[in-house]
């Protein structure tokens, strides 16, 4: 069975810079989507980016992060990255990526990014 495996969080001062990584241990058919969400205590789960495959790799932000962070995918690792740039506080989460299939879903467990002021 595919799983998805992050790597990359840590902790790190306001201004700095991550960048997640979500590989998958096998090969996924007809991909669909790929996002990133992250979730901070005693808040809801907020989508900050997405890859649209089925539309041309057209990407997606949350307005909190645009401009900041950057999805992108590398086809032959399987994986896909999130590069967060002029971290702030507020990005403090455990980050989770999605990988949307025509068949079904997968889920990573999630990497915990703490931004210290």
């Amino acid at each position: 069975q595919v799983q998805l495996v992050e790597s990359g969080g840590g902790l790190v001062q306001a201004g700095g810079s991550l960048r997640l990584s979500c590989a998958a241990s096998g090969s996924i058919s007809r991909i669909t989507s790929m996002d990133w969400s992250r979730q901070a205590p005693g808040k809801q789960r907020e989508l900050v980016a997405t890859i649209m495959i089925t539309s041309g790799n057209q990407t997606n932000y949350a307005d909190s992060v645009k401009g900041r962070f950057t999805i992108s995918r590398d086809n032959a690792k399987n994986t896909v990255y999130l590069q967060l740039n002029s971290l702030k506080p507020e990005d403090t989460a455990v980050y989770y990526c999605h990988v949307g299939g025509y068949f079904r879903d997968y889920w990573g467990q999630g990497t915990q990014v703490t931004v210290s002021s």
